[in-house]
């Protein structure tokens, strides 16, 4: 997990120097984002404001944290595919990055200055790309500009288990809901690009729509339920009941 889990599961504690004794949740569990189970054997699939990337090959799988995009720099949401890998990648900063920084070089070779990290698989629209990094603390944060940032083991795995080719969606999704036994979960993280203004009504249609596909009904905690987007702090939490 990355610095953007912990810091939602203790909002209380500070994340470089936690108390000494201090009990600090560690938020493993995940809910797989209904686009996960419509999607096809071999594919990436990444979750902006979750900053989560998730992978599956027939029994490969991978759930990973990952430093995304600064504000107005994510990436357009949509339908990709890997179209290169590369190991030890040069980075070429692009005109709007180094009219921000007049520093930079043309070229920046493999190594540790190298943001890209040991690994990059490039993506088949614009100038993105799934890398790596040099600064590990960046993961779970927004610091790039529009590219997907993994721990180095992390793109590791992926670099040797993920052919030219694959799929790659990337989607926002804020709220994610499972139905398991008779119990409906939520699992919230920040709007972080404030997308989506009534998260309530937002909900509900998602359930709604849930639900008749599997012919329920449900009942929810409205309370919980407000309480939970009032506060999203990417933990799972139970919101209703399917009725008998």
């Amino acid at each position: 997990m990355g610095y953007y889990h912990i810091t939602l599961a203790n909002p209380k504690v500070d994340p470089w120097i936690p108390p000494k004794g201090k009990k600090i949740i560690i938020p493993k569990k995940v809910l797989i984002p209904e686009e996960f189970l419509n999607l096809s054997n071999n594919f990436i699939l990444i979750n902006l404001p979750e900053m989560r990337l998730y992978y599956f090959k027939n029994n490969e799988f991978l759930v990973a944290p990952i430093g995304i995009g600064v504000k107005g720099s994510l990436p357009p949401l949509g339908l990709y595919t890997i179209i290169n890998k590369k190991e030890k990648p040069t980075w070429y900063p692009p005109p709007s990055i180094k009219a921000e920084d007049p520093t930079l070089p043309d070229v920046v070779p493999p190594g540790p200055e190298n943001p890209m990290g040991d690994y990059a698989l490039y993506l088949s629209k614009g100038l993105y790309a799934i890398h790596g990094t040099n600064k590990v603390y960046s993961i779970g944060r927004r610091t790039t500009h529009g590219c997907i940032r993994l721990y180095p083991e992390d793109i590791k795995f992926l670099f040797e288990n993920v052919p030219v080719g694959t799929l790659v969606k990337i989607i926002y999704e804020p709220y994610k809901i499972a139905i398991e036994g008779k119990s409906i979960y939520l699992q919230a993280y920040p709007d972080i690009e404030n997308f989506i203004k009534n998260p309530l009504p937002y909900i509900i249609q998602k359930l709604d729509k849930l639900t008749e596909r599997k012919n329920l009904s449900y009942k929810i905690n409205l309370k919980i339920l407000e309480r939970v987007l009032k506060n999203p702090d990417g933990l799972i939490h139970k919101i209703g009941e399917i009725k008998d």
